[in-house]
């Protein structure tokens, strides 16, 4: 154990360990001693919630609200029984890439109870224009075609496009993936890693387009670090795949579920029967907690 690791862990000792189970998952969080005083490390934990293909301007009998869709997972968000540190949306805000869903996602947003919204964009976000309208909307601040990192209390943030230069699969590029090496070069191998793109950086499904064909050179310098995880969007449903030190986690939509890898010719939107759709789609809750090898992840459904 290294010297920061063992510093991550001491910041346990001495505090209760609350465990919680939420729509089956298992966390554990520190809680309060009876005099009311919060231990260090819930103050330095990292909270974070991911939405993802929200496809505002979607029209079709899979969903005929997606506005309204998105806004209740908003709505879902602010009402948290805590104020997430940021959020971060992994692609597809829009369906079509217009100028106007660009203004309308981004209002919308707006609205989140949170400290900062961090984005990358999907495929939808690029129709016709290589993502320029992308790019004038949420591209400040970003690298070349909207790649950035960013920490927060020890932790490690990669926003990564792979939905720009699309054939088969999503594509990273050598400047993209040159951008992580130098990005991860001085960093200990203990620092918890989290990267976001909106296609996965695993081959989930190649035969759809789900995969990205030059993932495993981005991910090969990840590998020292001792905890990397990967949240995509695309799929449009809940995946995890783990591959040694790397936890892959695929999340669901707030517009509409699209069918099982090989279930059917193609991934067209599903029409569920009445009253189903809400429990098909939802956000995620992230938090990472010093001390933990990983970060814990809940999925709620807007049901």
């Amino acid at each position: 154990m290294s010297r920061r690791q063992l510093a991550r862990h001491a910041s346990w000792f001495g505090a209760a360990v609350g465990l919680t189970v939420v729509g089956g998952e298992l966390t554990r969080h520190a809680v309060s001693d009876p005099s009311g005083a919060t231990p260090a490390a819930a103050a330095q934990g990292v909270h974070f919630v991911q939405v993802s293909d929200s496809h505002l301007g979607f029209k079709g009998p899979a969903n005929q609200d997606v506005t309204g869709s998105f806004q209740r997972a908003i709505n879902q968000v602010n009402a948290l029984p805590y104020q997430p540190d940021f959020v971060i949306h992994t692609g597809d805000l829009t369906h079509l890439s217009t100028p106007a869903q660009f203004d309308q996602v981004k209002q919308m947003m707006s609205g989140l109870r949170t400290g900062e919204v961090f984005t990358v964009p999907g495929e939808h976000d690029s129709v016709g224009d290589h993502g320029k309208g992308y790019l004038k909307t949420f591209g400040s601040g970003t690298q070349g075609d909207g790649w950035y990192s960013f920490d927060v209390r020890g932790v490690h943030f990669i926003g990564l496009v792979n939905t720009f230069s699309l054939e088969a699969l999503g594509h990273l590029g050598p400047t993209q993936i040159e951008f992580v090496r130098k990005d991860v070069a001085g960093l200990d191998s203990d620092v918890p890693i989290v990267v976001f793109s909106h296609i996965p950086l695993f081959a989930m499904y190649p035969k759809w387009g789900w995969g990205t064909d030059d993932a495993a050179t981005v991910l090969g310098h990840l590998r020292r670090f001792s905890s990397v995880t990967c949240l995509n969007g695309h799929v449009h449903q809940l995946f995890t795949k783990r591959e040694g030190n790397v936890t892959f986690q695929s999340a669901t939509t707030t517009a509409y579920p699209l069918p099982h890898p090989g279930v059917g010719p193609a991934p067209t939107p599903q029409t569920l029967p009445a009253g189903k759709l809400a429990a098909a789609l939802g956000i995620r809750e992230v938090q990472y907690r010093p001390g933990n090898t990983a970060p814990a992840i809940v999925d709620s459904r807007l049901a």
